[in-house]
């Protein structure tokens, strides 16, 4: 009788035989040389794609960099060209009217570094989404994330976004630069320093006033163009109208003919005539167009001349009428005073005849 017989009839069941551990499949040579048949033909149906995409990248970069150089270059030739000009004008009589070296340099760097930075972010923004473009990456959600990005940097830094656009046009319409005394509103002086944010101011007293170019609404120009010197002169109403006008005539033509003022007035000094005419006094008007920011001195000079010469001329300059003299007496001071009374001695007769009354006796 077989043994599996046997252990049918005496329902055994086997024990279980322990199965063979699986290891892994070492590739044989050839898979391979499969694999690399197939990578080999997958790079000679994709390496011209890929060499044309590397090679459009690198033209665009090649062009976008030569681009850069070839426009900052430009713009910097334009700016010394600039500023040689302002440099060759400055030596003359126009250049000192019209033209500051440091205001005409400091004007030109900043324009032409906000030039060259325009330049420069224009050309590398252009030739990073043509990048992306030729890597067929869509480029519709990256401008719409950069749009909204863009709007909430707006809207949190909008005073600093104000400041600087309000500089660069500031600084393109030549509103003023440094040398020039300007009122700005918030505060006013001589411009020492002109920036994109900010404007510094000295003012009349030695301060420093930082300005934001945003803040500005309105600028008051003083050093452009011309200036115009104005002088008031009272007189009293009783004075000779004929005299005063030669005298002032007469500081008007020496002061003219006259250096540095001959420089400084950029027109005759003119005797416009009465300005106002009161009870007591009256008001003679000078004026003069002068260099721009020098109708102070102008003014203060003018001042000096006709004072010296109406006191040559005998004719006083008043603010107001002279004290006419009193012929009057002066007030007796006692007089306002009452005579002693004759009650106020105890032994005048008025006080012995007014002796008090006695007083009753009171009975119980």
């Amino acid at each position: 009788m077989s043994l599996p017989a046997v252990l049918q009839a005496a329902d055994v069941t086997p024990s279980p035989v322990p199965s063979e551990t699986t290891t892994p499949a070492v590739p044989s040579i050839r898979d391979a040389h499969e694999s690399a048949a197939e990578a080999a033909t997958w790079v000679e149906q994709n390496w011209s794609t890929w060499l044309a995409i590397g090679l459009r990248v690198l033209l665009i970069v090649v062009i976008a960099a030569v681009l850069r150089v070839f426009v900052r270059r430009a713009i910097t030739k334009l700016i010394d060209r600039m500023s040689r000009t302002a440099q060759a004008v400055d030596g003359t009589a126009l250049g000192g009217l019209l033209v500051n070296a440091e205001r005409r340099r400091q004007r030109s760097q900043a324009i032409g570094s906000v030039l060259r930075s325009v330049a420069s972010f224009l050309i590398i923004g252009t030739a990073a989404l043509m990048v992306l473009g030729t890597f067929e990456i869509n480029l519709a959600p990256l401008l719409a994330s950069a749009g909204v990005a863009g709007v909430a940097i707006g809207f949190g830094a909008r005073n600093l976004v104000t400041d600087f656009l309000s500089g660069v046009f500031m600084i393109l319409e030549d509103q003023y630069g440094v040398g020039d005394t300007i009122d700005a509103g918030v505060a006013s002086g001589e411009v020492i320093e002109v920036g994109l944010r900010v404007t510094k101011l000295r003012g009349e007293g030695g301060e420093i006033w930082y300005v934001r170019n945003g803040e500005v609404k309105r600028i008051g120009n003083l050093s452009q163009g011309w200036s115009m010197a104005g002088v008031d002169v009272q007189v009293r109403a009783d004075e000779d109208l004929d005299k005063v006008k030669a005298t002032l005539d007469e500081v008007a033509e020496k002061m003219t003919k006259e250096e540095p003022w001959n420089e400084l007035l950029w027109g005759p000094v003119e005797v416009l005539g009465l300005d106002s005419v009161q009870l007591d006094s009256m008001v003679v008007r000078l004026s003069a167009k002068t260099m721009p920011g020098k109708s102070v001195t102008v003014e203060r000079e003018l001042r000096w001349r006709v004072k010296r010469a109406f006191g040559a001329a005998d004719i006083p300059i008043i603010g107001g009428p002279a004290p006419a003299p009193d012929d009057t007496p002066a007030a007796d001071p006692s007089a306002a005073v009452a005579a002693p009374s004759a009650y106020a001695s105890t032994t005048s007769p008025q006080s012995l005849a007014a002796t008090p009354l006695t007083p009753p006796s009171v009975t119980k």
